[in-house]
């Protein structure tokens, strides 16, 4: 009852606590409830996986049970065990589709869900009726049996490999509790279930999704490696569920007597909602970091015990295998409308053959003696011999609906994706990878996108982020040093290695090297003699020694590792750290509010993160250090009271707020308290600076009780030697026995890691983490152990992360929080006491925020709160019921964050630098001249988006920027009007002084004008309501550059929507983390970078690349390539289907529309089955119109495929016209030669057949590009197989197709010079239309295409003629055009926005 009503009771707190929450924070909270509504209708829509909330993940949620018990197998459970573990899944999984006994039926299902064989099925049971039969019966079954065997037997192959691959899985075994034998046994995978409890040793495979009850690790940590789900290779820490401690060190499952409660399978690998309910009621959160998930790898830690709460293919792992992306590219949706209408123009050609018959039967007066009477005696009447003949011309005429067209594009994307990742230009040495095609059904998109959408971070910069600045109390520290190094590095592109080691070889590890004060230059470190080495450089040897040959670690590159420090803020640093007596003397006075802040800010870079800290000799080995929690208070209070019998004069004592419970303390408190923790570095030190304290205290009379210097008894530095001796070892004692000697950072972000480089710079090292306790060494202060509470992650919503920690010389809970400005600002505490000090730390640091950011710096804002023992634990209270919440427990979570997050003292700011990937400035040149418009959409501030849009050339200084910034609704859309009247306004100004003949050239209005647009989240936010959606895109439309600032993944995703739908343009998002997942997946393409956040991008994206610049390539060569080929292909089968299928037409008009054929049934069915169908094949796959160099020196090639200029409604009618007369031709050529003879049938349709394979071959070498052996190769081979099929077919097939006999027939024709003249003057006549019109096109109004074939042609020509033209002839210049002899001319290219472009040859 107790526990119900304490329930009840926090229910009620929580319903309080939100309605405060919505006062006292109502941005936030207005902030909050806005996002929440915008995926509630996101829900309702029905677009759950185009527009993920906050609140689930970026994938669409996979239901399953609401919510989940687990019952643990053991014996006092087994009755309800046994009723629970019916719902569950075992851990067996099955990836494959078909067994030895359904393989034939489930495949043949799935092929026929095809429409096109279904047609062709179709067809297949008409020809076996009687009344309508056109061809033999397995004649018309061939075509559709090859297609099928075909796809079958690919089917099949995958399969197996996926049966294999499941059964070497199933197998594996792993350690499962026996409640029958009371111990771990082994198992195979696929008998684990829901409840057993697993034991795992180090660097083994998890088998099913559990959560960790029992950890070797003293702290309940276990380390697991994700690579075989998001890639990442850096270590996750995971804990041991809170209060689990039932499991002793022998791990004993008996004992355990819990059952767990969570939500159902899902498929959202970032999140766990769950509590574990223990015999006395009491409930403990469960979240993503008491989960072991499935596939992962268990590190550092010798074994674990988990309970397994999802198996098989209920585990999170299987629930996001949904196998490869599906997608359909426009053009084939182009290609589904022409097939309408063949199969209109099938219709109609079968209707004119039914009619014709009927109209043709009824002109007999009597009954036609060929006419077959029916088994009754009667004659078919001629109207429904007409209905008849319609269905018999459907099969005769079946070859128009192209059924190896589809065979054939999948074959031609194969090879098209081969060759695009054989591309060695898109190689990449550093990361030693190359393109990755995970869509394979999507080439040719590359070749008509019309706007990019690019994250920023990662994408166009490096994502490698280097320390470059910060101000403490609004103080700045510029680090010239370290900007000096960065050029250092950038002019010799070399390790900084090089650099340290000329230090290092002269450091010499003396005990005096940290007593040294610091020099003045810093210009010539390397020119020191060893004996004057600065406690700077001492600390670089260390740091050097600390970090030398480190193994490949995210984020750790020399240049993010190696930050030098600012002479001056190290200084001050030094200060403090170094003279703890002489600082103390002036505590009196008042201890500088700036010293506090300093230690705080560096104390903040190291705490405040989730870095992991490993051996660098041992990967992956955590480091410990020794908890000391029982030593340092008595140590200290040793301390105080030695330091209150010698003290010097005006020295302070204590403040007597240390025992107080307040909320907030006086600035010196904590500096007071740190530096009676010092220990000096040896005892002889300590002596001098008493000797000297005491000299200056002769005259000194105690008061309060004190002891004067003089009456200080002389074993007090024997008491001191003995407190000194039991404190913990210091840096140097520590690395002497190697426990901090090599250290690397595994961090899950590059901004935690250059934060933690930056301020081990500063010799605010940190050493060790756990699970709940945080290990930093300050220089020679020694090390402070911080009691870690609880971690608020980073997220989207808040833009900030905390940590709770108990400070160890204060004993007091202190917020450290770090987080965007734009988050950070409206938190700080400005009403209690030193507000002003406060309001003007923030005005100077909000100064210094604005100019890195225009320096195109990332910030984060530093900042601190200290909490008093009643805040706390009110907050406790609350924070506990929203982590064992399931069904809202996100929302109370954040509710939770909100209302620690506030009223925080800002202690600074930092700026990193992100540098530009090499090569970013060149492809945003040629995407923008190509006619691709480029939106940045990036959560880093406007200035610094401002700056890198600069510095990569997405803009430029005649760039007309216009900012849209609002705080309502209503702002917004007056904002839009009037940028969209000024955009008028001078559109209308250029119209005119264009028409008055100032402008020499026109061009669309965003590339005239150079219009960029700017917009910010909350901007944004307006921008993409329904109201203002028309408004915002027509702005959008005016400008070639837009950049969202501050944008959320949601809005991401939402602005590629918005584009694409209304727009109806191609687009591609790009980007290289998981919050680029949305945009990637809502894009027509979507580009994943491989960079140092993982590879979630990558794993939803469609093609991988490994940097920004790979994209200039893949867009303007591969993507026109794959375009061009593909269409040009598909509208010559079209051809080629619908020239030979009209030769049977023709014939039907001098046949009474019969059905018969002049050619045999199965070279008819051959003909477009083997004998044509490989040159396509290979033209589509091998073809190019333009040269690589050309199509990169000249990106405005790429508009041609923006606009479908290869495969437009009207291109295709022209070829189906072109076929018609080709086929015309082709037939009444031999008709007329033939009309008064008394030739077979065969005979006269031979040379008919024979005529049409050369016009259709030498249709494809006109129409063709480019050709090689290979294209030769496989042409004459096909005229080859044609030849040697007829003649053997004819040779041996007496009587194969009665009544008709193709006996000896092409043997006969080969004899007769006739054939040939017939074959030949047909061919030329057929095809001299199609060659004139493309001599005429290339004289007349030749493309923009056709003139870059003409520019590669004269290059190789010019290249030829070079390599025969001597050195010294190319050398001389030519008198009469003053120029070299072999100099390359100037030709112009029209692009297709009539821009004439001038390229050298």
């Amino acid at each position: 009852m107790f526990f119900f009503a304490e329930h009840w009771l926090l229910q009620i707190g929580i319903t309080c606590w939100s309605g405060f929450m919505k006062m006292a924070n109502p941005i936030q909270w207005a902030h909050y409830r806005w996002q929440r509504l915008l995926s509630t209708n996101g829900r309702n829509n029905g677009c759950t996986s185009s527009f993920p909330g906050w609140f689930k993940t970026s994938q669409s949620q996979k239901p399953g049970h609401k919510h989940r018990t687990v019952i643990p197998c053991l014996g006092r459970f087994t009755e309800e065990y046994e009723k629970v573990i019916k719902k569950y899944m075992t851990n067996r999984i099955q990836t494959t589709k078909y067994t030895l006994l359904n393989f034939i039926p489930i495949n043949l299902f799935e092929q026929f869900h095809r429409s096109a064989n279904l047609y062709f099925l179709f067809l297949v049971i008409l020809n076996w009726v009687p009344s309508v039969e056109a061809f033999q019966k397995e004649i018309t079954m061939l075509p559709l049996v090859v297609v099928l065997a075909i796809i079958a037997i690919k089917d099949g192959i995958e399969d197996y490999r996926r049966y294999k691959f499941d059964k070497q899985i199933n197998n594996q075994t792993t350690k499962v509790y026996d409640k029958q034998a009371k111990k771990y046994d082994l198992k195979r995978w696929k008998n684990v279930r829901v409840g057993d409890f697993v034991l795992l040793s180090c660097n083994e495979i998890i088998p099913a999704d559990m959560v960790l009850l029992y950890s070797t690790d003293v702290d309940g940590i276990c380390h697991i490696e994700t690579s075989n789900l998001d890639g990442e290779t850096n270590l996750k820490q995971r804990q041991v569920v809170k209060g689990s401690a039932e499991l002793d060190s022998e791990a004993v499952p008996e004992r355990f007597s819990c059952r767990i409660e969570c939500e159902g399978p899902n498929n959202d690998l970032r999140k766990f909602k769950g509590y574990m309910e223990h015999w006395n009621k009491e409930r403990v959160g469960l979240s993503k970091e008491n989960l072991l998930l499935r596939g992962c790898t268990i590190r550092n830690t010798e074994a674990v015990v988990g309970i397994v709460v999802y198996a098989g293919h209920e585990t999170k792992a299987m629930m996001n295998n949904s196998g490869p992306r599906n997608k359909h590219s426009k053009l084939e949706r182009q290609l589904n409308r022409d097939v309408l209408w063949c199969v209109a123009l099938l219709l109609v050609m079968c209707l004119i053959g039914a009619f014709g018959h009927g109209i043709w039967l009824n002109g007999y007066s009597q009954i036609p003696i060929f006419s077959v009477p029916r088994p009754d005696g009667e004659y078919t009447p001629p109207v429904l011999a007409g209905f008849y003949m319609f269905w018999t011309m459907i099969i005769l005429l079946q070859v128009l609906i192209p059924i190896s067209l589809y065979v054939s594009i999948e074959i031609v994307k194969l090879g098209q994706i081969y060759l695009l990742q054989s591309d060695v230009d898109l190689y990449d040495e550093s990361t030693d990878s190359t393109i990755e095609c995970r869509a394979l059904n999507i080439t040719e998109d590359l070749g008509q996108i019309e706007y990019i959408f690019s994250d920023k971070t990662g994408t166009l910069t490096e994502n490698k982020m280097i320390f470059c600045r910060c101000n403490i109390a609004g103080i700045e520290y510029s680090h010239e040093e370290n900007a000096k190094r960065l050029e250092y590095q950038d002019l010799n592109s070399e390790d900084l290695s090089n650099y340290s080691q000329g230090s290092v070889c002269k450091c010499r590890h003396s005990d005096s090297c940290r007593s040294l004060a610091v020099q003045q230059s810093h210009s010539s470190l390397n020119c020191l003699p060893t004996k004057h080495l600065t406690l700077r450089e001492k600390e670089t040897c260390k740091r050097h020694k600390i970090t030398e040959s480190p193994s490949q670690v995210a984020f750790s590159s020399s240049i993010e590792r190696d930050v030098t420090p600012d002479s001056w803020l190290l200084r001050k640093l030094e200060r403090i750290l170094s003279h703890p007596l002489g600082l103390l003397e002036e505590a009196e006075k008042g201890f500088p509010l700036e010293f506090t802040y300093i230690i705080d800010f560096f104390l903040a870079l190291t705490i405040c993160n989730t870095v992991v800290v490993s051996c660098l000799n041992q990967p992956g080995q955590r480091v410990r250090v020794p908890s000391i929690t029982s030593t340092p208070l008595k140590s200290l209070e040793e301390i105080k009271q030695m330091f209150q019998r010698f003290s010097v004069p005006h020295m302070s004592p204590p403040s007597p707020s240390i025992g107080k419970d307040s909320s907030t303390e006086n600035p010196s408190t904590f500096a007071s308290r740190l530096f009676n923790k010092v220990r000096p570095t040896s005892p002889n030190t300590f002596k001098k600076e008493n000797e000297a304290a005491v000299g200056s205290a002769k005259d000194f009379k105690p008061t309060n009780g004190q002891s004067s210097a003089k009456e200080c008894p002389h074993n007090t530095l024997e008491e001191f030697d003995k407190t000194a001796a039991s404190l913990p070892p210091g840096p140097d004692t520590l690395a002497d026995q190697g426990n901090t000697s090599k250290l690397r950072y595994e961090a899950e972000s590059p901004d935690e890691a250059a934060l933690v480089h930056a301020a081990r710079a500063y010799n605010c090292t940190l050493l060790s983490r756990t699970s709940d306790q945080v290990t930093v060494e300050l220089s020679s202060m020694g090390q402070l152990q911080f009691q870690l509470l609880h971690t608020l992650p980073f997220d989207s919503i808040r833009k900030r992360m905390s940590v709770v920690v108990r400070h160890p010389l204060t004993n007091k809970v202190v917020v450290y929080t770090k987080g965007a400005d734009s988050s950070m600002m409206e938190l700080l505490d400005t009403s209690g006491k030193g507000h002003r000090e406060q309001k003007s730390i923030q005005e100077k640091t909000q100064n210094y925020l604005d100019e890195y950011a225009k320096e195109g710096l990332r910030t984060l804002c530093i900042a601190k709160k200290v909490m008093n023992g009643a805040e706390y634990a009110e907050w406790l209270k609350f924070h506990l019921l929203a982590e064992t919440s399931i069904d809202n427990q996100e929302e109370l979570l954040l509710e939770s964050a909100l209302k620690l997050e506030t009223n925080l003292t800002l202690l600074g700011a930092t700026g990193i630098v992100d540098r530009l990937q090499e090569g970013v400035p060149d492809t945003i040149m040629a995407l923008r001249k190509a006619s691709i418009k480029t939106w940045v959409l990036t959560g880093d501030k406007q200035e610094t988006a401002v700056n890198i849009a600069y510095a990569c050339k997405l803009l430029d200084q005649k760039d007309n920027i216009f900012t849209l910034k609002a705080q309502t609704q209503e702002a917004c859309e007056d904002s839009i009007n009037n940028i969209m009247a000024e955009i008028t306004e001078q559109t209308t100004g250029e119209k005119n002084a264009d028409d008055a003949g100032f402008l020499l050239s026109s061009s669309p209005v965003g590339t005239e004008l150079h219009i960029a647009l700017v917009i910010d989240g909350k901007t944004l936010e307006f921008a993409l309501h329904d109201s203002l959606q028309d408004s915002f895109l027509e702005l959008s439309k005016r400008c070639r550059a837009v950049i969202c600032c501050r944008s959320t993944p949601l809005q991401k995703s939402k602005v590629v929507h918005l584009v694409r739908e209304k727009l109806k343009v191609m687009t591609l998002a790009i980007g290289d983390g998981a919050n680029d997942v949305s945009m990637i997946q809502m894009a027509d393409v979507g580009i994943g970078i491989s960079g140092q956040e993982g590879m979630q991008a990558v794993m939803s994206s469609d093609f991988a690349i490994s940097r920004f610049k790979h994209l200039k390539k893949l867009l303007l060569v591969h993507g026109h390539w794959c375009y061009i080929r593909l269409a040009n292909m598909i509208l010559y089968f079209f051809y080629k289907n619908v020239a030979y299928v009209n030769l049977l037409f023709w014939y039907q008009f001098f046949c009474g529309f019969s059905g018969a054929s002049m050619i045999d049934y199965w070279i008819l069915i051959f003909f477009n089955l083997l004998f044509t169908s490989v040159p396509p094949i290979v033209y589509g796959i091998l073809d190019k119109d333009v040269s690589a160099e050309t199509l990169l020196q000249l990106p405005e090639l790429y508009t041609s495929g923006q606009c479908s200029e290869a495969y437009l409604p009207s291109i295709f009618w022209i070829s189906i016209l072109d076929a018609f007369y080709q086929s015309l031709v082709c037939f009444f050529v031999p008709y007329f030669v033939y009309s008064d003879s008394d030739v077979d049938i065969y005979t006269f349709g031979t040379p008919i057949n024979t005529s049409m394979l050369c016009i259709i071959f030498l249709h494809l070498i006109i129409e063709g590009k480019t050709w090689t052996w290979i294209h030769w190769v496989f042409m004459l081979g096909s005229v080859l197989l044609y030849f040697v099929f007829a003649l053997i077919y004819g040779g041996t097939c007496v009587n194969c197709n009665p009544p008709s006999n193709p006996y000896w027939i092409m043997e006969h024709q080969l004899k007769q010079p006739l054939f040939y003249l017939v074959c030949a003057f047909a061919t030329l006549i057929a095809l001299l239309p199609r060659y004139f019109y493309r001599v005429f096109q290339g004289t007349v109004f030749p493309s923009p295409l056709l003139k870059a074939r003409q520019l590669d042609k004269l290059n190789t020509r010019r290249q030829s003629r070079s390599a025969e033209c001597p050195p010294n002839l190319c050398s001389t210049h030519c008198p009469e055009h003053h120029q070299p002899v072999c100099a390359a001319p100037i030709v112009k290219v029209l692009s297709s926005n009539s821009q004439s472009v001038q390229v050298p040859l």
